[in-house]
């Protein structure tokens, strides 16, 4: 009997130098669907005068200025991302629902057939170059204290901050035990400075990092709504769950709709994964949460989500910990060599 799946798409900054790599090594020599795949995106690479997704993780050594470009990382980790999804294998396998972090919508569009393979790749380079070109940065700081569980503390060291510099400063992501928060760079300088440091972390300035989420995205948004039409756009073959926790649900998508919001709320607005993951347990109820590629970075905030709600009881790292060890976890991350086993075996 197949478990069903609630699948998460990883955003910005999951392909690093553990990821080096791991493209090609994760193509089976009987892929040939994963292989014409990524053959296709690079194809389209060439053809828009990037450095092909297959160069890039074929480099020697992992470059900063290269692999983290915009374009290249968004590359990258779509690319690495909808090859996971290809994978999973569907006998064992029923995916219920899809969602992602931030730039992982555009993963999630891509694997629930909203758009065709050509327009996926496009797009994805095409909203990366925009959005990198805004101003502002973006950085990231805890909610949560070591057992994962929401410090009344912090959350008020963030929120007054919020409202020390509104208007110029905002929540960009709610990513599970963490606030990322973006504005302008004078704002976002300032408010590090006022924030606690934690564990000579955090505050996190993100590197590379625009005011994403944000007003200050508005005119990267206008460009992508001119630029790629409603008529692009298609009804998900698999329930989606988006930035709001709202569910876009096969029959009943209005695709100029969903075009309004990828391009429109979902570029310009906070982005609550904390929420899409909420909403993702509670009204699919999946047998397991699969995280895909590129790295396993996202099992932490998932964690912290679901910790937050409190599903199958769950209190706190310590417990999530001990489930993930027993002989059926309920996170399957790709990025780990045996949760990746369970899930393409």
């Amino acid at each position: 009997m197949k478990k069903t799946a609630l699948v998460v798409c990883p955003g910005r900054g999951t392909y690093n130098k553990p990821e080096l790599g791991s493209i090609s090594a994760n193509i089976g020599e009987d892929d040939s669907k994963i292989s014409n795949f990524i053959n296709q995106v690079d194809s389209v690479r060439r053809e828009l005068g990037r450095p092909t997704v297959s160069e890039l993780d074929g480099m020697d050594l992992y470059k900063s200025r290269v692999h983290q470009a915009p374009a290249n990382a968004a590359s990258l980790i779509y690319a690495a991302g909808y090859a996971d999804y290809l994978a999973i294998n569907r006998d064992h396998y029923d995916v219920v629902a899809i969602t992602g972090n931030s730039m992982g919508w555009y993963t999630a569009m891509a694997c629930a057939d909203c758009w065709t393979a050509d327009t996926s790749m496009r797009l994805v380079n095409s909203m990366a170059d925009l959005t990198a070109g805004g101003a502002g940065a973006q950085f990231i700081y805890p909610l949560v204290n070591q057992d994962w569980v929401i410090d009344p503390t912090l959350l008020a060291r963030v929120n007054e901050q919020l409202e020390r510099f509104a208007g110029d400063l905002a929540m960009s992501i709610r990513y599970g035990g963490y606030a990322v928060l973006a504005g302008t760079t004078e704002a976002c300088e300032a408010a590090m400075q006022a924030l606690p440091s934690i564990d000579d972390r955090f505050p996190l300035l993100l590197p590379g990092h625009a005011a994403f989420h944000t007003a200050m995205m508005s005119d990267a948004s206008h460009e992508a709504l001119a630029r790629w039409p409603a008529a692009l756009f298609r009804a998900p073959n698999v329930p989606m769950i988006d930035g709001r926790g709202h569910i876009w649900h096969q029959r009943v998508t209005n695709p100029s709709a969903l075009h309004q919001y990828t391009l429109g709320h979902q570029v310009t607005q906070t982005y609550d994964f904390s929420k899409a993951i909420e909403v993702g347990v509670k009204e699919f109820a999946p047998d397991h949460i699969i995280l895909l590629g590129p790295g396993s970075g996202l099992g932490g905030a998932v964690a912290q989500s679901l910790i937050e709600i409190g599903w199958h009881g769950l209190r706190s790292k310590a417990e999530f910990v001990s489930q993930q060890e027993s002989d059926n976890p309920f996170v399957l991350a790709m990025g780990l060599p045996e949760q990746r086993a369970l899930v393409t075996s």
